[in-house]
């Protein structure tokens, strides 16, 4: 049974469409979040942090910076990375074994979706250089009052669909999930304590972690 509760891990893990880009957090919500409701055994206090990334620093400061913000928040993070040697190809023993070792209540999981390119378009109107013309018969006339013409400003940028997991780490299982759209992704550095902070706000919320005394 334990390599199929497994399985649930390595599912999140490997299906990430890019790095982590946990960046440009402009949002101020989740969009969606599921609970089991059934899940009695909280709050949590100490989660284990696993993320994917498209190289081992960029993990290893999602996970430290996450696990940071959760302990300043009043629960215990540990970065995965401490008791497992790189989580996205550990083999599944080797997982279990460190998320055994770590002594976690939890395991909070984080994956990419995918990543979306959007392009908008705005008009804005800008004056023209000069109103000035020639009138009847070759005369000159100046212009009254400004010209003003449309221009489009054309700009690209990217969303990032992201989604968090918590597990619970004795049973495997799911106990609450969630979702959120990350809007221009900037540097793993400069953005993951943002996205941490509507994370841990929402599990504090529903009282998965305890309120920092």
């Amino acid at each position: 049974m334990g390599s199929v509760m497994f399985t649930s891990y390595r599912t999140f893990i490997f299906t990430a469409l890019i790095g982590l880009l946990i960046a440009g957090c402009t949002s101020k919500s989740l969009e969606s979040v599921w609970v089991d409701e059934s899940f009695a055994a909280k709050p949590m206090h100490r989660i284990l942090i696993v993320g994917v990334s498209g190289t081992l620093s960029e993990r290893r400061v999602f996970e430290e910076q996450f696990a940071q913000a959760l302990t300043t928040a009043g629960t215990q993070g540990v970065p995965s990375f401490q008791y497992i040697d790189n989580s996205a190809t550990a083999s599944d023993q080797a997982f279990n074994a460190g998320v055994d070792k770590s002594g976690a209540d939890g395991v909070l999981l984080v994956r990419v979706l995918g990543v979306d390119t959007r392009t908008q378009v705005t008009t804005t109107r800008v004056p023209a250089r000069s109103g000035n013309s020639f009138g009847p018969r070759g005369t000159w006339s100046p212009g009254w009052g400004p010209a003003w013409y449309s221009v489009p400003d054309i700009r690209q940028f990217q969303v990032a669909h992201v989604e968090a997991i918590l597990f619970n780490s004795k049973s495997h299982d799911p106990i609450w999930t969630a979702s959120t759209q990350l809007i221009r992704p900037q540097s793993v550095v400069a953005e993951t304590p943002g996205f941490a902070r509507l994370v841990i706000r929402d599990l504090t919320s529903r009282g998965f972690i305890a309120k920092k005394a």
